[in-house]
């Protein structure tokens, strides 16, 4: 692996697991296969219960469900590479495959972040021009601006894999973790990654940056147009619609911090990518079942449903 490869060809990385873990992988992998199934069969019940349910067919429902996708679209993108290691020791992964599953992993990301904003805007709307709130954010509004996040993630993370395939590769092949991460495999070519470099971090503040940039100016503005509502009633009503997208949010600023902290201990790095990548999809499905009544009404329907057809 020391020698420089001939390009890509018949390249293979290895994969890395928990550091100074190693010998718990077996017992980890109890936990970390409990979150996917979490994540999996809760955001798939959110996409079931807005889909099977018309009073859940308006914008709030429909990004929330764009959501679910992106989530699901994370954890199936990590998950037989993490579970492969910590249940079977499989570590080696072709070059193709780990800048494929690099892909889909940064371009769901890309998505999430996009449909984050995109909820962010619909909250604001639905306070601050309630009566106008259906006439602005029409179905086929939303339905481009969903096509319009899609096609903006996958324009954006294509050159990334494509730059990276035609690199010749001459160091160890060794990536710091269970999953290809861009950050990762730029360190593993020996000719000038520069311009991948460069490339990787100006779509990361591009997109997570300046996405997280604009929910806080939205929220901002909904919390100045909430203190001008007279009656405090209606203050605690308008927050609340709030509360379960806020608890979602910051999430997206750990990928710029763990691209920032180069100089971290692996524990650390892998530490920042799990909750990056893992806690999100878990997470959003508890927040917005607990705090959104009309979505675990929708649940707790569709279960009904399915009681009486058997």
């Amino acid at each position: 692996m020391g020698a420089e490869s001939n390009g890509s060809l018949d390249l293979s990385v290895f994969l890395a697991g928990i550091p100074g873990l190693e010998a718990q992988h077996g017992w980890l992998s109890i936990p970390f296969f409990t979150v996917y199934i979490v994540a999996i069969v809760g955001n798939n019940l959110i996409m079931a219960a807005v889909q099977a349910d018309p009073a859940l067919h308006e914008p709030m429902y429909l990004f929330l469900s764009m959501l679910a996708v992106t989530e699901v679209g994370v954890s199936v993108s990590t998950l037989p590479a993490v579970m492969g290691i910590l249940w079977f020791d499989a570590r080696q992964i072709d070059l193709d495959g780990c800048l494929a599953q690099m892909f889909f992993i940064h371009t769901f990301s890309c998505m999430e972040s996009g449909i984050l904003l995109a909820m962010s805007y619909d909250r604001f709307v639905a306070i601050y021009n309630p009566l106008r709130y259906t006439a602005i954010l029409t179905l086929p509004r939303i339905i481009c601006m969903g096509l319009g996040i899609t096609l903006k993630s996958v324009t954006l993370m294509a050159p990334l894999p494509v730059l990276l395939k035609q690199l010749p590769y001459c160091h160890t092949n060794v990536l710091s973790h269970s999953y290809c991460l861009h950050s990762d495999l730029i360190q593993l070519p020996c000719a000038d990654t520069k311009l991948s470099s460069i490339l990787g971090l100006a779509i990361v503040l591009a997109t997570f940056g300046l996405d997280s940039l604009l929910i806080i100016v939205s929220y901002v503005l909904i919390l100045y147009t909430v203190l001008g509502i007279a009656s405090g009633e209606g203050r605690r009503k308008a927050l609340n619609t709030c509360v379960s997208h806020i608890c979602a949010v910051p999430m997206i600023g750990v990928s710029v911090m763990h691209r920032a902290a180069k100089h971290a201990s692996p524990l650390v790095h892998t530490l920042m990518s799990s909750l990056y990548l893992f806690v999100p999809p878990v997470l959003n499905p508890i927040i917005y079942s607990v705090k959104t009544k009309p979505i675990r009404q929708g649940i707790f329907t569709l279960f009904s449903c399915k009681r009486k057809l058997l």
